[in-house]
């Protein structure tokens, strides 16, 4: 029987295509040991704040150009939740499912201490568990497997035994240009996943990949299930 991985970074409140990944995988590697960058979704996604699309994150500790995800803590972060809860409950609490949205949202909050990297895992595995995924996850930070880029990902393949390699197709270019295929027989396949439209508050014009908060405030968790797997193929 064939076996997918996939790789990627935990970043902050993902989108539904993140969970469409992980739902053709059988091994998901969190890549949390690759650098930090600052304003990115590592530490950021995109919501309804005010009835108009604005960045909703974290602030974080900066000790230095070189640190990773998982080297890097969130600030004052009892504060910070109390914060952010407030924003999203002023913003989303009409929704008709807000409570369900706003449990993610206390997955990261909730949990102890201030990591960066394992506080985005805790979500995304909060979110494995809602929407019945259940890959085998390991942390790229406890693992052996070095090399850079293309190279590093075709160990991982080789680490987990897999017979493919699915990645989002934003990664064709470099995979290409890396030579992916050319250093391992491992097939390399491309996510195809066009979000649909689903029943959007506060908006005259349907808005994509934004947070998962937003999808399931407005369609809760059976319905995201479904969403996850519309117009999607391999």
């Amino acid at each position: 029987m064939s076996s997918t991985l996939v790789v990627m970074q935990p970043t902050f409140m993902p989108w539904a295509g993140y969970f469409n990944l992980a739902r053709h995988a059988d091994h998901f590697v969190f890549l949390d040991d690759v650098q930090l960058e600052k304003q990115s979704w590592q530490t950021r996604n995109r919501l309804f704040i005010n009835r108009k699309v604005s960045w909703f994150g974290v602030s974080i500790r900066h000790h230095g150009l070189s640190q990773t995800i998982h080297e890097t803590e969130v600030s004052d972060k009892r504060r910070l939740g109390i914060k952010l809860t407030e924003t999203f409950r002023q913003s989303y609490g009409r929704h008709p499912f807000y409570q369900d949205a706003a449990d993610i949202l206390a997955a990261f909050f909730d949990h102890e201490g201030e990591n960066l990297a394992q506080l985005n895992i805790n979500v995304i595995k909060y979110v494995f568990s809602k929407l019945a995924l259940a890959p085998q996850t390991r942390l790229a930070s406890e693992t052996e497997v070095r090399g850079v880029r293309t190279s590093r990902l075709v160990n991982f393949c080789e680490l987990c035994g897999v017979e493919t390699y699915l990645s989002p197709i934003g990664s064709a270019d470099y995979l290409a240009e890396d030579g992916f295929t050319d250093k391992t027989s491992v097939r390399l396949a491309f996510q195809d996943f066009t979000p649909a439209v689903y029943p959007q508050r506060n908006t005259d014009e349907f808005v994509s990949h934004l947070s998962i908060l937003d999808v399931v405030a407005n369609i809760g968790w059976e319905e995201t299930k479904k969403y996850i797997t519309s117009q999607d193929g391999l």
